[in-house]
């Protein structure tokens, strides 16, 4: 919205400012925390009182985790709040690619608080239908893909296929084209990546820190997409508009700082699913709107373990009746062998690091 003001810099030189996509950034970060921070406390009053016992906990869950029983969930409000917000007030929401992943974010958002507010009723881990949330998060994401795909399609080279192809790291201009497909492939991307992260979700403070890793990574991801000349000199795909994603990442940032505030042990309020369903859609579609969804897999490797570690366990103990896993997700595995909560969530974070410097890594080898 903000960004208008680039039009007043022929008279006052200091609103030049806005046209530069680093500087639109920081102030993103900034505001999306200020926000957080300044209505966090009122959400949580409010949503302590209409909820009354909070999120349910699971009952076969580590016996450390009943004593959270009675915290308030729903905290992905205060995140959305922040990013939404944010994003009003500094990106080109002429961008299609900003207007997809606010679509894909506020859509996710929506069938994550229907789940969360199932729960908290029924007084239930058991929310929404799995199959008809999927469905609808499919659909959601088909959409978002087709007019990002179209938008690629229509600033690229001519006789480039690069809106319809799947782009791979380590390789320079190797580019698989799959045509009217790519609508199912990035639907997959994004509804995985929404998905995983909220498998991850089972912890103080273990989600939100590796998504906020993961958005600065994708950042500068976006950053260099959207220049023609550092997608050039790093051999990478350029993708003209993915630029104005990096102002969208750092509300991610801030809302992520603002919401760790409260949310660090002991938790004053959880994300829940409205916060995790919505943060990895988001990051899932900014993956596909980069021509990054292979190195999303390696930057939000965390997310994909956390997944694996519970496909393995529901496959293997329908085959065998036997576990791999002590309990599923796999964070859940190590509470269980001994390690406090304190100690699995900072780990997980070292290696969230680890991860997005691997996949940041990739950038350079072409």
């Amino acid at each position: 919205m903000l960004i208008w003001l680039v039009e007043l810099s022929d008279h006052i030189q200091f609103f030049n400012l806005f046209r530069y996509i680093t500087f639109r950034t920081g102030a993103s970060l900034l505001t999306s925390a200020m926000i957080v921070f300044l209505f966090g406390p009122r959400m949580i009053a409010s949503l302590r009182i209409r909820q009354g016992k909070g999120q349910p906990i699971r009952a076969d869950g580590p016996q450390t985790h009943f004593k959270k029983a009675g915290t308030p969930t729903m905290g992905g409000l205060m995140i959305l709040a922040g990013i939404v917000g944010s994003s009003l007030l500094w990106a080109d929401l002429s961008n299609v690619y900003v207007v997809a992943t606010l679509m894909v974010t506020l859509g996710f958002g929506a069938i994550g608080f229907y789940d969360d507010y199932l729960k908290v009723t029924k007084q239930s881990d058991k929310g929404f239908s799995g199959k008809a949330r999927l469905g609808i998060e499919f659909l959601i994401a088909g959409i978002a893909v087709y007019f990002m795909m179209r938008s690629a399609t229509a600033s690229a080279a001519p006789g480039s296929f690069l809106g319809t192809s799947i782009a791979f790291p380590f390789a320079k201009d190797f580019l698989v084209n799959i045509g009217i497909f790519f609508v199912l492939f990035g639907g997959f991307v994004i509804v995985g990546a929404g998905n995983a992260v909220n498998l991850t979700d089972g912890l103080d403070g273990l989600a939100i820190v590796p998504v906020m890793i993961a958005a600065a990574s994708f950042g500068v991801i976006a950053y260099l997409a959207g220049n023609a000349v550092f997608a050039n000199y790093l051999q990478i795909n350029f993708v003209p508009g993915t630029g104005e994603l990096a102002v969208l990442l750092g509300a991610v940032i801030g809302a992520g700082l603002g919401f760790l505030w409260f949310n660090a042990p002991p938790a004053a309020i959880f994300m829940g699913d409205t916060g995790s369903l919505s943060l990895g859609g988001l990051i899932g579609t900014v993956a596909v709107a980069t021509k990054h969804e292979i190195v999303m897999v390696i930057i939000g490797g965390l997310f994909v373990a956390e997944t694996l570690s519970v496909i393995i366990q529901v496959g293997y103990f329908k085959m065998t009746g036997k576990r791999v896993f002590l309990m599923a997700p796999i964070h859940h595995h190590f509470e269980k062998l001994g390690w406090t909560e304190s100690q699995v969530v900072i780990r997980f974070w070292i290696i969230a690091v680890g991860l997005a410097m691997l996949g940041l890594s990739t950038l350079k080898l072409r």
